[in-house]
């Protein structure tokens, strides 16, 4: 005992009770996927509070002299069933919000297994260990503090559960502006519990009550001829009243209520109190129909399509080992599981983060959970290793025969790459291509000078302007890292076919009659190559030639051909309603692809440029008086932009039009003075110019110094973004590669669609060319009507055999859907 005593007692000023801001991390270790369910458990930091598996506690040890860890272990067992659970339980509230283990969201569910739960501290280098109970006989002083310090570890929420909670916390529902004051007509109805029909057809689902009159109506068509006939909302544009409440869903907890007014569903406080004018109580109902959000779900599940990508109609055969390691799903993050499935695929991403992965861990900051390269090294460890790719455990032969794998749970590397970003922080569903391009833009702003591996994607375009007045031509380059291919629906190769299944659907339509099978447009691959390279004519474009608008054709060509390249395809459009909608289509991906026919050529000996001036925004008579489009800026203030902001992007893009106005617009969103008043070049009359701003704080230019840049590299970068200090960080990123060029590469952080890494860019970044003939080595599948909802999956070429990834199931494939992709990658042919 007094050997134990005198090592608590000097360890005990580094023993710290984890208080409401620290994270505690003792759900996985920091630098593998080892939790406390592994064979060697988890080491709890008592004064970091980071969790480490048993190959890491001592090097944290050796690293940061840190002596004390709290060790768990757990052990897993099924839960004997409770008979007498369910007597006199509450009634459980009806989720008001999408959100999981929050007031308002969906109840965690209940397991159906429990843990024995093993606690010990351990002390290094002595590998002291003693139990939880084993505190007995010292000064009640240290044990307190080590008790205090246990129970706060064990008790607290962990970092991974509550960024699970910040994540899922969706939108909430709003009460209705008509919920006090809906008017209900007294009509003597009353309403039956059961046995309902739409007062204008036989529908005996998907009906709903309107509030105001009483009136049993049926819900909206669905696009794809399921849900009801349209009466309920044709009732609301016929009299105005606007709660409706859908029957099947009303239980004691609540209902469904959608206010067509607002266009929403809603939260109605008096909802028993409106039913009851009806006749119905609450407190008696049960659930019979599906609520709206089981219904989206289903909605999304469009069967042909998943079960073609799935390949669910077919036994896969399981796949384990180095390279075939499944991703657990959490929450709607397939797309992030598809595509680090593919990177990592990639010898070049395995090179510079699985092969140099003991040298990335030895070089990880004090906390290597909010370091990029340490998460993606681990990432790229657990998925490459093997060690993780083992059947489930849970259910034994049931989870081999399906293929069901333990996998990996990639929660801090999700919480990293997501931080800060309105999308990616949540759990909502994602478009794989942004979550791409927003993953390479973290690759390039934490590689700075070293290896990159984005260079196998990074390629360079050409575009050709040429007015068609004076015949003369402008060339342009710009960095890009995707091919967006479009779809010409009119080259589909079944037209006639596709009448007659819309002549049949519209029919269908008419006469309340269920829709017809699909028929999915096939469309030529060659036809979407030509409409990429096709001459797209440009209206109002300004020609330095004529010095004055004309019609130019822009042609976009290749200046360089990628390692990698990487195809979207362009499936997801806009209705004129601007509701998203997914272009449902077949395209046969070759398996090998020659585009060296779009190789650009450069300026021809034949051609003649335009001359690279400015254009004139001045008259004569006012030589500081810019003439702007007044009808643009109208447009674009109209959108909701800074009249400020909207003058700039006219003066600057040479009043060409609405369309280059808003590209400037979304081009210059995130600038420190996008919104400040146009300043004219040379002017210096009174608020004509912008005032120099302060000098560089020294804190602001000590922090950069001290990430490892120079002093000048940190002035120019604070000077450059108004000294905002996260700004010119983001710059400086940005700019490392040619950082005094007037002309360096700017990737944004702040935005994430394919413009933010295809800015024009004549110098800096390094560009890998070669042949243009590739072969399909991978493409990730979208399964669902927009990239917000659905699900995605990726197959892979490997080993001479095509294989599935869907989330925790690795499985060799028997057909796979190459004409159903979404984004395909191909590997350069060897010379």
């Amino acid at each position: 005992m007094a050997e134990l005593s005198e090592a608590l007692l000097s360890v005990l000023p580094s023993i710290r009770v984890p208080k409401a801001g620290d994270r505690v991390h003792k759900d996985e270790c920091a630098f593998s996927f080892d939790t406390p369910e592994s064979d060697g458990g988890l080491y709890i930091c008592m004064n970091t509070f980071l969790g480490f598996g048993k190959q890491y506690v001592g090097k944290h040890y050796e690293k940061t002299g840190q002596r004390v860890y709290l060790h768990l272990k757990k052990t897993r067992k099924l839960k004997e069933e409770d008979t007498n659970s369910s007597s006199g339980d509450p009634p459980r509230k009806k989720p008001t919000r999408l959100a999981i283990g929050v007031e308002g969201g969906f109840d965690i569910p209940e397991e159906k297994y429990e843990y024995d739960e093993y606690v010990k501290i351990v002390i290094l280098p002595e590998h002291l260990d003693i139990p939880r109970d084993g505190l007995e006989g010292l000064p009640d002083m240290v044990k307190d503090r080590i008790s205090s310090a246990i129970e706060a570890i064990l008790t607290a929420d962990s970092a991974s559960r509550k960024q699970e909670v910040q994540a899922w916390d969706g939108e909430v529902r709003r009460v209705s502006r008509h919920a006090f004051s809906l008017q209900q007509l007294q009509n003597a109805v009353r309403i039956p519990p059961c046995g309902w029909k739409c007062s204008k057809c036989d529908m005996r689902e998907n009906l709903w009550l309107n509030m105001t009159d009483g009136s049993i109506l049926c819900g909206r068509r669905y696009f794809d001829g399921s849900g009801g006939n349209n009466h309920a909302v044709e009732h609301y544009r016929e009299t105005g009243y606007p709660l409706a409440v859908k029957l099947g869903t009303i239980t004691p907890d609540g209902a469904d209520v959608y206010s067509y007014d607002e266009d929403d569903m809603v939260l109605d406080p008096n909802l028993a109190e409106h039913l009851a004018h009806f006749g119905i109580d609450m407190l008696k109902m049960q659930k019979t129909d599906k609520t709206m959000t089981e219904l989206e779900i289903d909605m999304n599940q469009r069967i042909g399509e998943w079960e073609l990508i799935q390949e669910s109609g077919v036994q896969l055969k399981p796949l384990y080992g180095p390279g075939y390691t499944g991703i657990r799903n959490l929450g709607n993050s397939c797309y992030l599981n598809s595509v680090v499935q593919v990177l990592f695929s990639i010898p070049d991403f395995q090179r510079k983060y699985v092969d140099k992965l003991e040298k990335i861990f030895q070089n990880a900051p004090a906390d290597p959970t909010q370091d990029f390269n340490t998460q993606v090294a681990k990432l790229g460890h657990g998925l490459l290793s093997g060690e993780y790719s083992k059947p489930a455990a849970s259910d034994g032969e049931q989870q081999l025969d399906k293929g069901i794998q333990d996998g990996i749970a990639p929660r801090m590397f999700k919480s990293l790459v997501g931080k800060g970003h309105p999308e990616f922080s949540t759990n909502r569903q994602q478009d794989a291509q942004e979550f791409f391009l927003h993953f390479i833009n973290m690759v390039e702003r934490n590689c700075r000078s070293s290896e990159n591996p984005n260079e196998v994607f990074r390629f360079l375009v050409e575009e050709k302007l040429k007015c068609l007045a004076t015949e003369k031509v402008k060339y342009t380059q710009r960095v890009d890292y995707i091919m967006q291919l479009p779809v010409p629906m009119e080259a589909a190769l079944n037209k006639d076919e596709l009448l007659e299944y819309e002549e049949r659907k519209r029919q269908a339509e008419e006469e309340k009659q269920p829709l017809p099978e699909l028929v999915r447009a096939k469309v030529p691959f060659s036809s979407c190559l030509e409409a990429y390279g096709a001459p797209e004519q440009v209206d109002d474009f300004w020609s330095t030639a004529l010095q004055a608008k004309s019609v130019a054709l822009k042609t976009t060509r290749f200046a360089s051909f990628p390692d990698y390249l990487v195809i979207q395809i362009k499936k997801f459009t806009f209705g004129l309603d601007w509701v998203p909608k997914k272009l449902d289509v077949s395209i046969e991906m070759p398996d090998e692809l020659d585009i060296s026919a779009l190789q650009g050529t450069g300026l021809q000996p034949e051609e003649e440029e335009m001359p690279d001036i400015a254009p004139p925004l001045v008259t004569p008579d006012e030589p500081k008086a810019p003439m702007l489009d007044e009808s643009v800026i109208t447009q674009l203030v109209e959108m909701g932009f800074p009249t400020d902001a909207c003058r700039k992007a006219v003066y600057y893009t040479g009043n060409s039009g609405a369309e280059a106005a808003m590209n400037w617009v979304m081009s210059h969103m995130d600038d420190p003075d996008f919104a400040n008043p146009l300043v004219l070049p040379g002017s210096s009359g009174p608020g004509s110019t912008i005032a120099c701003p302060d000098p560089p704080s020294e804190d602001s230019v000590a922090t950069i110094v001290s990430m490892g840049f120079s002093r000048d590299q940190a002035m120019k970068a604070l000077r450059a973004t108004n000294n905002s200090l996260e700004r010119a960080v983001d710059w400086i990123f940005s700019h490392i590669d040619d950082l005094d060029a007037e002309a360096a590469m700017d990737i944004s952080e702040g935005r994430s669609a394919a413009e933010s890494i295809s800015e024009s860019v004549p110098v800096g970044p390094k560009v890998r060319d070669g042949s243009g003939k590739y072969q399909l080595f991978a493409f990730i599948s979208h399964m669902g009507t927009s990239t917000m909802c659905g699900h995605y999956v990726c197959h892979i070429k490997k080993d001479s055999r095509w294989v599935i990834y869907n989330d925790q199931k690795v499985c060799a494939s028997e057909k796979p859907p190459k004409d159903l992709g979404y984004i395909y990658f191909y590997q350069r042919i060897s010379s």
